[in-house]
């Protein structure tokens, strides 16, 4: 298995002209940022609250002891904390797919939303709520089902589009990915517009565009062990997916079964991708920029690589979500409006860039 371990470093060889830092010192920097992001989130809004407030109302939630009088405990512990704790686990969740997507096609412009996987997810959650499959509600176990078997089935036939006529060809999965995926977010706002209802309608056009505003503590435990769950799914095959960046026949040749592999992270990343579309909508770019990021501080060896990601878009939600949040006085914006805003530039980067290789 030597020979899987240094297939990461060679793909960090490859790299031009970056340098990397050390996972540590980057995992130690982001995990400070993370902190810092979660404080300033809870902290801003509408109503600001002092930090020293904020802390105490966090203990006193923690320890189960009353609450202060007045609202900044209900602000604080009730509305803010649990919203900035699924912007940080949907945004680690999103890097983690991001990052596994991307080493599992060899192409770097690959993200959950590039490749239709998220617009299969709300498709799936969309015919669940319209439909009334979703009993235990609109961020129940059902809705997440619903998304699972979307993304799942979105992916599985970008894929076997990208697979026609023989071999794999990376630009012609992206290409199957967004074609497939604006026809299915065509049909999702077809049948959101079929609900008949215009404060319904209303809500679901704004949740397509992400939105953590249902977040509530009832609603963190699903995506959160579905995060822990695929982290640990992703950190055992590090290695495996070390040796896919050099191509499916040498991987083969250094042990590792493809076809298998590629099986068994087409269901983790579609599930764990249904549970994040089905608490936040569907929001973009985050897969696409994180995996880049942090390829430039620790490199592309995914030992180092995965955790750094869940780390870096844990970051970046909190932050994304507190901008939409705060950013008009009146009136918060849709969480995917602000990641594309920052993605769809970042993709023209990337794009110029590849064109400039030889």
């Amino acid at each position: 298995m030597t020979a899987l371990t240094t297939a990461g470093e060679a793909e960090e060889e490859r790299e031009r002209g970056v340098r990397t830092v050390g996972a540590g010192w980057a995992g130690a920097a982001l995990g400070v940022a993370l902190l810092v992001a979660l404080t300033a989130s809870v902290c801003l809004g509408s109503t600001s609250v002092p930090l020293g407030e904020v802390w105490s109302a966090v203990a006193r939630g923690i320890s189960g002891s009353e609450p202060a009088p007045g609202t900044q405990d209900l602000i604080v512990w009730q509305l803010r904390m649990p919203r900035a704790l699924l912007a940080a686990v949907v945004g680690a969740g999103l890097g983690l797919v991001g990052t596994a997507v991307q080493a599992l096609v060899r192409n770097p412009l690959a993200d959950p939303y590039l490749l239709g996987i998220s617009s299969g997810a709300s498709l799936g959650a969309v015919s669940a709520i319209v439909l009334g499959a979703s009993a235990g509600g609109a961020l129940g176990l059902g809705l997440s089902s619903a998304a699972f078997v979307g993304a799942l089935a979105s992916f599985t036939l970008v894929w076997t589009f990208a697979r026609r006529g023989g071999g794999f060809r990376p630009l012609r999965l992206v290409l199957a990915g967004v074609g497939i995926g604006q026809f299915l977010s065509g049909f999702t706002h077809y049948l959101v517009l079929q609900t008949g209802d215009e404060q319904q309608t209303h809500g679901a056009l704004f949740w397509l565009m992400g939105s953590l505003g249902g977040a509530q503590w009832s609603t963190l435990a699903l995506p959160a062990a579905a995060t822990v769950l695929a982290t640990a799914v992703l950190l055992a095959r590090a290695r495996p997916l070390n040796a896919m960046l050099m191509g499916d026949e040498t991987a083969a040749g250094l042990g590792v079964d493809v076809t298998r592999l590629r099986r068994e992270l087409f269901v983790v990343t579609s599930l764990l991708t249904g549970v994040l579309v089905s608490v936040s909508g569907a929001i973009g770019f985050v897969g696409l920029m994180v995996p880049h990021a942090c390829r430039m501080l620790v490199g592309g060896d995914h030992r180092r690589l995965l955790p750094v990601s869940a780390l870096f878009g844990a970051v970046l939600l909190t932050v994304v979500d507190l901008v939409a949040r705060t950013a008009l006085p009146d009136q918060e914006l849709p969480v995917g409006v602000v990641t594309s805003l920052i993605g769809a530039p970042a993709l023209l980067y990337l794009l110029d860039r590849r064109l400039e290789r030889p």
